[in-house]
């Protein structure tokens, strides 16, 4: 079967409604009922609760605070590295930003504007520059932290779809990245402006931020931005700078000349949190 024919359903189901319900199961308080089902989504996605700083599944009691768990302070420790990887995942995508053009996947690309929301003063920061496409599969951590330190100057949400962004669908749907709801950070940097943008995906219940919390909901048609001038929001490498309740994609943006990538980075292969990413160069 086609990749364009398998995400065909995606494109027929309710997928706002399918997310909200989503949404409101991951946050119910209820008991042995929600113990149940973080003991069978341990089960079915092996879960590795021996690095969580509370591996007791009887404690969390939704099951939002079981998938955005902290881990033990130990369990990711910093590589020696100007960048290192936000997330625990698998690369999607990485490489050169051609022009303004970033590659999704065989056959499909999308452009730096289009990610960001139709800013193309802010996308012009990042032509030639570098991307990074991290997938947080249901297994994973999902907070995510700093690849490098970075002053936070904007953060926009952009309203829109709510496809799966899983390997299978980024071959099967055209601009995937730049279609699905959105939350951009800007931060400014040792090298000048960089970019974490928090892509939803269906049945992530909400995207949050340490600075604001939730970020959505509410899902809005139209495009909200926050700026940061008047406050002195400074983020280190490895921090925690969000979270996904229930998972999704971090799209990078890093200006031209900024990082050499790990050489041992490969589409599809299975990164961690504080690996590596790259370094100045």
């Amino acid at each position: 079967m086609s990749d364009r024919l398998a995400v065909l359903p995606q494109y027929l189901l309710p997928k706002g409604a399918l997310t909200n319900f989503a949404g409101r199961v991951a946050g119910a308080k209820g008991g042995s009922a929600t113990t149940g089902l973080i003991r069978w989504f341990v089960g079915r996605y092996d879960v590795n609760m021996d690095e969580a700083l509370d591996p007791d599944i009887s404690h969390y009691a939704s099951f939002n605070e079981f998938f955005t768990r902290a881990l033990r302070p130990d369990a990711r420790p910093l590589a020696a590295a100007d960048y290192v990887c936000p997330v625990d995942g698998r690369i999607s995508q990485f490489g050169a930003i051609e022009d303004d053009q970033i590659f999704q996947a065989k056959g499909h690309r999308f452009s730096t504007t289009a990610l960001l929301g139709g800013d193309s003063a802010l996308a012009e920061h990042f032509r030639h520059g570098s991307f990074a496409n991290l997938y947080l599969s249901p297994r994973d951590y999902h907070r995510i932290h700093m690849p490098c330190d970075g002053k936070l100057t904007r953060m926009i949400y952009i309203p829109g779809a709510l496809f799966s962004v899983n390997p299978t669908t980024a071959r099967g749907v055209p601009g995937l990245f730049a279609r699905n709801e959105r939350v951009v950070c800007v931060f400014e940097g040792a090298h000048g402006p960089f970019v974490l943008t928090l892509v939803g995906a269906t049945i992530v219940g909400s995207m949050a931020t340490t600075w604001h919390g939730v970020v959505n909901p509410p899902r809005t048609a139209t495009v909200r931005e926050w700026t940061y001038a008047d406050r002195n929001i400074v983020l280190k490498k490895g921090e925690e700078m969000g979270r996904f309740l229930l998972g999704s994609t971090v799209v990078m943006l890093f200006p031209k000349d900024t990082i050499r990538f790990n050489p041992g980075w490969q589409p599809a292969a299975a990164v961690r949190l504080g690996e590596m990413m790259g370094n100045g160069q």
